[in-house]
């Protein structure tokens, strides 16, 4: 399924499905995740959650870097909106705006080879919208965050080797705990560069 006009230089296609979604005419993907929905692998060995709607397509060659910036209607603890990168259910990464058990916004980050870790970033002031990046770098991948879709907030750096399973990249959605919620991914842009400096703020 190829969703026009998100301008993302590869067909895109649901791999799992959410409740709704609809795209507009600037750019923009609003996406309903259901109830219980997660990308998770718990690392003490609870049943993984990989119900979490996810929109994904064959990462181009070379480097590059992908942003959104993301809006969530956050309800419950962990609702969140993702950049996610993603080579089969036991190896993946995501890039997460997600409401904290205290209540507040957050950049998270979680990397999975056979069972995730999970990381908070920053806090995020509430009611304000987040910029996701997700840049590769030959063999190594990049996560940033952005208030304001200038300056970047280093979140996290790692590399991610899926056997015999080519890497796609895309946006994803969930509700853990709560009813669902509805995630809005506008501002998307890809530029086909590599990221000059990690920590430099760009």
């Amino acid at each position: 399924m190829d969703i026009t006009p998100i301008p993302i230089p590869m067909p895109l296609a649901w791999e799992v499905a959410p409740v709704s979604w609809r795209d507009g005419a600037d750019g923009s993907l609003t996406v309903a995740a259901g109830p219980g929905t997660d990308l998770f692998v718990d690392p003490a060995g609870a049943e993984p959650v990989l119900t979490a709607p996810r929109l994904l397509g064959p990462a181009p060659d070379g480097d590059f870097q992908l942003s959104t910036r993301v809006r969530v209607d956050f309800a419950a603890t962990y609702d969140a909106g993702c950049l996610l990168v993603y080579g089969d259910p036991y190896t993946w990464a995501k890039l997460a705006y997600e409401r904290s058990p205290q209540g507040d916004g957050m950049a998270v980050s979680v990397v999975t080879r056979g069972a995730s870790d999970d990381a908070n970033g920053f806090v995020v002031p509430a009611g304000t919208p987040l910029w996701l990046r997700i840049s590769r770098l030959g063999p190594a991948w990049a996560f940033h965050a952005s208030t304001d879709g200038n300056w970047w907030h280093f979140v996290r750096y790692f590399r991610l080797d899926a056997a015999g399973e080519p890497l796609r990249i895309g946006l994803e959605a969930q509700s853990p705990t709560g009813s669902g919620c509805t995630v809005v991914f506008d501002r998307i842009g890809f530029e086909a560069a590599r990221l000059a400096d990690l920590r430099d703020g760009r």
